[in-house]
């Protein structure tokens, strides 16, 4: 094996790629401080006004806040640790005797996408399986202790299958309780059943909804039957979960129930489905960043210039915030303004990349 990789990493490779990793996950580690001092001086005061547990804290909501936000800050975290080393190695002089040793700036950049498909790999396989399973610690931790919402939601509609459709006044999330329940059964544009109830409950033993005060009335063509009831039993395919009103429930899916989820919203059509396509193209483009980014960040930096790493690490935390804009507003035009999620997901990667190959282009060869 040690064999192997000396035949085809050269002492400069493995040099690059010690310098590369070292300082990522310095990066890291340092990031993960702040974010943890930062955030206990701002959520101190939830913890002891709830009264939190140490243990939950640490071991639920540190355990699934931290990686959320490491995975969040990956991207830039791995930029800025490119722009460190590289432009230290070009302040010390280090890059002029590789480029002037016959070596093209394609092959210098060899082990910096090396070790950026090192970090690709991590990244992908922590954002398809790790991540969503510590969101759902955060999220669990999160909706106990500190989101007070109100736990009633109106004006309900929903799809149940192709022919059945309901409404829901309110319903409150608590209580499993809902009123002014209306379902409506379709053969086609003709509709052949409708019922109306003033409350409806959920039972969560028996996994049935109880109906009170009902109505029922069926259409057979030109005849039509009305029968009314004080209390039915029925199964429906709707569950409380279906009328989950936290807005971070869906990074807390694994893929498996985010599949499950949007198969369901296409026939269902509640008005979530594109927060749940975007949720699921951006766990397999969002892991990209890494390439990108490590291009534009060797480009900026392989220069040698006055004054030090200062400018280029300036440059380089100047497009830390620019890419950060770009993948906020790609969300919100995707979620609110009705932006395919497949192509909002792409614009950071596209944007930034083409960015990345004119810095290529004009770095120092």
């Amino acid at each position: 094996m040690k064999g192997l990789l000396e035949r085809y990493l050269k002492v400069i490779d493995r040099y690059i790629i010690g310098k590369y990793l070292g300082t990522f996950i310095f990066t890291i580690v340092l990031f993960m401080v702040i974010i943890v001092v930062f955030d206990v001086s701002e959520h101190l005061d939830n913890f002891l006004k709830h009264n939190a547990p140490l243990h939950a804290i640490v071991f639920q909501y540190y355990a699934g806040y931290l990686p959320f936000y490491t995975n969040l800050l990956l991207p830039l975290i791995n930029f800025l640790a490119v722009i460190f080393f590289t432009a230290k190695m070009a302040n010390q002089t280090e890059i002029v005797p590789i480029l002037s040793g016959k070596a093209s700036f394609n092959r210098f950049l060899r082990p910096y996408f090396i070790s950026s498909t090192l970090i690709f790999i991590v990244f992908f396989f922590a954002n398809i399986f790790l991540i969503p399973y510590t969101n759902k610690l955060d999220v669990t931790f999160e909706n106990v202790y500190f989101n007070e919402v109100d736990p009633t939601k109106s004006e309900v509609h929903m799809q149940l299958d192709k022919e059945t459709f309901i409404y829901l006044q309110e319903y409150n999330n608590t209580q499993h309780v809902g009123y002014n329940f209306v379902l409506e059964k379709f053969n086609g544009d003709e509709m052949k059943e409708k019922l109306v109830a003033n409350r409806i409950s959920y039972d969560s033993l028996k996994h049935i909804w109880t109906m009170q005060d009902y109505s029922v009335r069926r259409v057979n063509g030109l005849k039509e039957k009305l029968y009314s009831g004080f209390k039915k039993d029925t199964v429906l395919d709707m569950r409380p979960d279906d009328f989950e009103i936290h807005d971070n429930v869906y990074r807390a899916m694994s893929m498996t129930e985010l599949n499950k989820n949007i198969k369901r919203e296409k026939t269902r059509g509640t008005g979530v489905l594109t927060d749940m396509l975007f949720e699921k193209y951006r766990r397999f483009v969002y892991p990209l960043s890494s390439y990108v980014l490590t291009l534009i960040g060797v480009s900026i930096s392989s220069r040698k210039v006055r004054g030090g790493i200062g400018l280029p690490l300036g440059i380089g935390i100047f497009l830390c915030f620019a890419y950060i804009i770009v993948d906020r507003f790609a969300t919100v035009f995707s979620t609110k303004g009705g932006l395919p999620p497949l192509i909002a997901v792409f614009i950071p990667n596209v944007s930034f990349g083409a960015l990345g190959y004119y810095l290529l282009r004009k770095a120092p060869k």
